[in-house]
């Protein structure tokens, strides 16, 4: 009897249902809306119905499906398969994993999404040859995971590896989570276009600011990459800011966890090419040399698959 496994990417706006084979190749797939203001009860119910009909239509059993792996945002309690509180479906205490096992009669792996996104990169992704490995997504937000000799480091509350929460400038910018200077605050997707709006707004004269048409709202990476595409003084400016403050940020973690390798994804890694030069340069003067030395810094290889492969490694981690 051939063992299936189920991925569940758990999003405050969407879900993300994938089925895959015992090798963790993707069979089936199916996105659905949250919903979240319909209460836990309809979320679950609605995580199974989606379940239910994967399998309809790869004509599979419940009873082929070795395990439910979720990627969910936190905190949470993985052993227990517990989130503790995920504000964006306004969950607290939902024992998620408990509700799943009893309604379908599958075991249910729960982990972090930002360390799902790891094992998914790890065991399908850009990490496959490497045993210990840092995953860092630089979008919205910054988050990660940390994997040491094959595994995720939870730490002793599963709450390791916030790393967009690192303080790396003293009275910097605040953050969402209440504390200046976080990583997150000054590197992510939104500190980089709020900076570059804060700047274009006192530069009418730059290109940057002609390609929003003089509306700042309509300045995003995009708009910043192609103004730096084409030159604009302000925008490589930013970009140099941009790669400085990573640079900073992966030192740290080089001198704290000496990878081999460390895996960027995020939506900020479309414009790569504006802020590698800057960030490795950085990464280089504040890194121990050994660590420099002996690390490898890649590009993510799942792009839009991360979280359904790293839902389905979760599922297949036992």
């Amino acid at each position: 009897m051939k063992d299936y496994f189920i991925g569940v990417d758990l999003g405050g706006t969407k879900i993300l249902t994938a089925l895959s084979n015992e090798q963790g190749d993707i069979l089936n797939q199916v996105y659905i809306p949250t919903e979240a203001e319909k209460g836990q009860d309809y979320v679950i119910d609605n995580i199974i119905k989606s379940i239910d009909s994967l399998l309809e239509e790869e004509n599979i059993s419940r009873e082929n499906i070795k395990r439910i792996g979720i990627g969910s945002p936190g905190p949470l309690n993985i052993k227990e398969g517990l989130i503790y509180e995920a504000p964006n479906l306004k969950w607290k205490n939902v024992p998620i994993g408990k509700i799943l096992e009893e309604k379908t009669g599958i075991k249910v792996n729960l982990e972090n999404d930002a360390n799902a996104a790891a094992l998914g990169e790890k065991f399908f992704g850009a990490g496959k040859d490497v045993d210990n490995m840092i995953y860092i997504t630089v979008s919205t937000g910054i988050g990660g995971g940390i994997i040491i000799d094959n595994k995720i480091l939870h730490g002793v509350k599963d709450t390791a590896g916030e790393i967009g929460h690192m303080v790396i400038k003293l009275d910097g910018p605040l953050c969402g989570c209440g504390n200046r200077g976080c990583f997150e605050a000054l590197a992510s997707g939104t500190a980089l276009s709020k900076r570059a709006r804060e700047l274009a707004a006192v530069s009418p004269d730059s290109l940057l600011y002609k390609l929003a048409g003089g509306d700042l709202a309509k300045i995003d990476g995009k708009v910043l990459a192609e103004a730096a595409k084409q030159g604009d003084e302000l925008a490589l400016k930013i970009w140099d800011e941009e790669a400085y403050y990573l640079g900073i940020g992966i030192a740290n973690l080089l001198n704290i966890f000496n990878p081999e390798v460390i895996i960027l994804g995020g939506g900020v890694m479309n414009s790569w090419e504006h802020f590698k030069d800057k960030m490795l340069e950085t990464l280089k003067e504040y890194a121990f040399e050994s660590a420099y030395n002996s690390v490898e810094i890649r590009k993510a290889a799942l792009g839009g698959e991360v979280g359904a492969r790293g839902a389905i490694a979760v599922a297949m981690g036992g």
